[in-house]
């Protein structure tokens, strides 16, 4: 169904942001001007076309805006009476411009305010977290409040409210249930989570403290193994660097290998317990993780906080076994459907990066493994994977598509680029300024082409 999108056409100019200047009069005109070509262009690509449900374009008012929900409201599911026209996109694409043009609206303000009287908790759950937020994202957030507080959360409508951004005081919540840890009934949560997290410390007790001599070979290695990847992990975020933090993702680490024996410890894995780590511990510590320190934590609550990554973990790794056991087959599948995408998107590039002999899985690999955590800045992490948690079982399919709108933003530059050039570029990407916004950029493009591929794979063909 619809999302809220800044599209463009892979195929005109792709707007560029210089992060390196400070933003005045100047730069606001020259992106104002750039959004109002965006626009055409979108609806230039959808006039004559039959896109299902609605695509809202909007601009943010307040990139700075820690809720980040410029993505549009997701929907996996679809009615024969909310499938639209082309006619109908372009109507609401130019609504919603006037819509986001007027600062303040103080009249969608007055609406969340009435329409939230009779839930005042949630009302004041929705004031902390929506500061600065535009009042359609309000009341959006609105819905997610009451959605959480029900006594029985309805899956589909929390992955709807989830994939355009989870406030970070929800994403604890909202994380556990959309990987399906704690489940949706609110008798039931609290019992299973005790549950299941004292079945990690019994795992802990009995595969991790253990003395070398009851290990195997094998287990001595992979042990190792994880002891020298943990301080390497997000090096460039000092929290991590603690040592309590790195013994943390050692037992989670160890603990998961030793219990799935197909695939054990595959480097990388230690990336994607970072985005758990920090939010489960978010529950506990207050302000920026720089300032964050386990040792106020006592060890129980450490305990939990490691028990739900792991249980957290499980999940998302069980609907990409393949890409995890013996020559990773499910991301070399992956990598030839991206080559395969970006060919059809963009054809000048495509045939530019395969003219100077560069293969995709040289580059594209380890954006799958680790799931671009360590190509864009640790601050945009969890806003990502908002996005990737709510996709569920279609995760690794809409990947594909994440990525490749990931990859196309440098277009321009890439076809300018010879092999070496190509190669250093791609393995450190000008990410580090990036906000928000051109995050939200690469997942509406993504949302975009999967609406317009996915489903009609002969458009992939030829």
């Amino acid at each position: 169904m619809g999302k809220a999108t800044t599209m463009k056409n892979s195929d005109t100019h792709r707007t560029q942001f210089d992060h390196n200047q400070p933003k005045n009069d100047s730069t606001s005109t020259t992106i104002d001007s750039r959004f109002n070509q965006t626009l055409k262009n979108v609806q230039g690509l959808l006039k004559g076309r039959s896109i299902p449900g609605k695509v809202l374009l909007t601009r943010r008012l307040d990139p700075a805006d820690e809720l980040n929900l410029l993505s549009p409201d997701y929907r996996r599911t679809q009615s024969a009476h909310e499938t639209g026209t082309s006619d109908r996109i372009n109507t609401i694409l130019d609504e919603d411009v006037q819509n986001t043009s007027k600062q303040g609206n103080t009249a969608n303000v007055g609406k969340l305010k009435s329409s939230t009287s009779d839930h005042e908790i949630a009302s004041k759950e929705v004031q902390r977290s929506t500061i600065g937020a535009r009042a359609t994202d309000s009341a959006r957030v609105t819905k997610l409040t009451k959605e959480l507080s029900g006594t029985t959360v309805i899956l589909e409508r929390l992955r709807e409210l989830a994939w355009s951004g989870v406030p970070p005081d929800m994403r604890p919540r909202t994380w556990r249930l959309l990987l399906g840890y704690a489940p949706p009934n609110s008798d039931r949560r609290e019992g299973v989570l005790r549950r299941k997290r004292l079945e990690y410390l019994d795992c802990v007790s009995q595969f991790y403290d253990l003395p070398d001599s009851e290990r195997s070979d094998d287990e001595i290695n992979m042990l190792r193994q994880i002891a020298v990847d943990c301080p390497r992990t997000v090096p460039d975020v000092t929290f991590f660097q603690q040592e309590q933090v790195q013994k943390s993702l050692e037992r989670i680490l160890y603990t998961w290998a030793i219990r799935h024996p197909a695939s054990g410890y595959v480097q990388g894995i230690n990336d994607l317990v970072t985005p758990f780590l920090v939010v489960f511990l978010s529950e506990y510590l207050e302000g920026s993780t720089e300032t964050w320190s386990v040792s106020t934590l006592s060890s129980q609550k450490i305990s939990e906080i490691e028990a739900d990554c792991y249980w957290c973990l499980s999940k998302l790794l069980e609907g990409m076994q393949d890409h995890y056991t013996f020559a990773q087959p499910g991301i070399q599948r992956l990598v030839f459907k991206l080559k395969e995408l970006v060919r059809r998107i963009d054809e000048p590039v495509s045939r530019h990066i395969e003219e100077q002999g560069l293969e995709f899985i040289q580059f594209a690999f380890r954006w799958f493994n680790c799931l671009l955590i360590r190509e864009i800045p640790f601050r945009l992490v969890t806003r990502l994977w908002d996005t990737y948690l709510a996709e569920g079982d279609a995760l690794p399919d809409f990947l594909v598509y994440i990525y490749a709108s990931f990859l196309l933003t440098w277009s321009d530059e890439l076809q300018k680029l010879d092999f070496q050039e190509m190669v250093m570029f791609l393995q450190h990407l000008p990410t580090q300024n990036w906000s928000h916004q051109e995050l939200e950029m690469v997942l509406s493009r993504a949302y975009m082409w999967h609406s317009m591929f996915n489903n009609s794979p002969s458009h992939l063909a030829g």
